[in-house]
């Protein structure tokens, strides 16, 4: 097969070069409205056509190796005595597979244990492309299955506004839990800089 990138025959989606060269992770952070923080990986802009695959067959490969080249690099350099759980912001599956959960599956390690089908979202709407006003006049309603543990990593792909991950946030205070921090594989809000 062809580097959707550079056109190289390879074995991969995406070749070792263009990896290497248009791929390698950095590290943003920002803050959520309720004071948490977000760590990012790639500015939008960057990856941008490669999230469009998302839901696509070919999807599944590229959320794979963008989540090899951030998730799992930062949660093998994310040393600490405490355990956490990571959990995917609404991991229903779509087209074959659920991005999010490809992201949260390649947190695991000794410290981060992630869990699957815990947080999804009632209300299905769409927020892509969509405004902030109707990002808030159409919440997700969150629904948390009972949490055991107290060290809490969120994951999703895509950080726009923040409202997903701040509505997340909220759902896992019900239960009187904390939210770490959240993982996010871009942030929108990030621009591009020449």
């Amino acid at each position: 097969m062809k580097c959707i990138l550079c056109e190289s025959y390879t074995f991969a989606h995406i070749c070792s070069q263009c990896q290497h060269t248009f791929l390698s992770p950095s590290f943003y952070k920002r803050k959520l409205s309720n004071g948490i923080d977000v760590i990012s990986f790639y500015k939008y802009e960057e990856i941008k056509e490669l999230l469009f695959t998302k839901h696509t067959d070919r999807g599944f490969y590229i959320y794979t190796i963008l989540a090899q080249l951030s998730f799992k690099k930062f949660a093998e350099e994310f040393h600490t005595k405490e355990k956490y759980i990571s959990l995917a912001v609404d991991d229903t599956i779509q087209s074959g597979y659920s991005h999010t959960a490809i992201l949260n599956h390649h947190l695991k390690t000794y410290n981060i244990q992630p869990l699957f089908n815990q947080l999804r979202a009632q209300n299905s709407v769409s927020y892509s492309g969509q405004t902030k006003l109707f990002r808030q006049e159409n919440p997700r309603n969150f629904q948390l299955k009972k949490l055991k543990k107290e060290n809490i990593i969120l994951v999703d792909d895509i950080i726009t506004t923040g409202s997903t991950l701040s509505q997340a946030c909220a759902e896992v205070q019900k239960q009187n839990k904390e939210v770490s921090f959240c993982l996010s594989l871009t942030d929108v809000s990030l621009k591009e800089s020449f």
